[in-house]
């Protein structure tokens, strides 16, 4: 199988102090660091995704603003693919499966944010093309979120939507137990 690993959306507005700030995003990100490196070192395409809000119509992901910008630990290194987004499924109208294509990918890994949108409509979308999915966990992060009247802290969100994939759609690994295999 050829993998390929998509990270996605791990931008400065998701940071702390960003317009958008995540829960445990820092952890995520050093994970996802991790993921990309050793990546890099086997030779697997990595793919990042920008979400961008082209009409500005949401608070966060402002085209030309510092915070569509990729957070600098995890930034694209030269020659690799970034695919740029307008809606939360990271295939929807994009060149995604066009990417994958060009590397014949036929596995992915998936990393990034947030985990309750667009972590979950990727992997869905991809295990509906027919590709077998790797979630990695702890390279991922989320917010606390509110449904008529019930608040969910961050960590139970993420936690049933891992729970949620995990059951039908993907493996979810940790980042130890991802790159120790």
């Amino acid at each position: 199988m050829t993998k390929a690993l998509i990270v996605i959306d791990l931008q400065n507005d998701y940071a702390t102090g960003g317009s958008m700030a995540l829960k445990g995003i820092e952890a995520a990100v050093a994970n996802a660091a991790a993921i990309i490196a050793d990546a890099r070192k086997k030779h697997v395409p990595v793919i990042h995704v920008q979400h961008v809000f082209p009409d500005g119509e949401m608070h966060f992901f402002k085209p030309d603003t510092f915070g569509v910008e990729f957070q600098k630990e995890v930034a694209p290194a030269p020659g690799e693919d970034i695919v740029v987004k307008n809606h939360i499924n990271s295939f929807l109208k994009t060149t995604l499966q066009d990417v994958l294509d060009k590397y014949g990918a036929t596995e992915l890994t998936i990393i990034g944010a947030m985990s309750h949108m667009c972590i979950d409509a990727c992997t869905r979308a991809a295990v509906d093309f027919g590709y077998p999915v790797t979630v990695v966990h702890d390279a991922c992060a989320t917010l606390d979120l509110e449904f008529n009247g019930v608040k969910a802290p961050a960590e139970h969100v993420h936690a049933a939507f891992m729970a949620a994939l995990a059951f039908a759609y993907a493996q979810v690994k940790s980042t130890k137990e991802y790159l120790s295999a």
